[in-house]
């Protein structure tokens, strides 16, 4: 299954860059805010080179078949 980014996590992450051990609750919803902002300008980038892939093309007419399904995967992940 899919594991979501949790608090932990993100005040590891923010612990190796920063060194910083005690983290003020303000500070850490800044850093959940900034880990949301770029998970999600990250989704949107992978969604919208999903729809430009061609994944495939249908045989029996020659219509390119496009990632639309993996870009609205993709994106549902944000709403989750």
């Amino acid at each position: 299954g899919e594991k979501a980014m949790t608090q932990d996590d993100i005040i590891r992450m923010a612990r190796e860059v920063w060194g910083v051990d005690d983290w003020r609750p303000t500070q850490v919803q800044r850093l959940e805010r900034f880990a949301a902002l770029v998970a999600a300008h990250e989704r949107d980038e992978c969604a919208k080179l999903a729809e430009s892939t061609v994944c495939d093309t249908h045989l029996p007419t020659g219509v390119k078949i496009h990632g639309s399904q993996a870009a609205k995967a993709i994106r549902a992940r944000g709403q989750a």
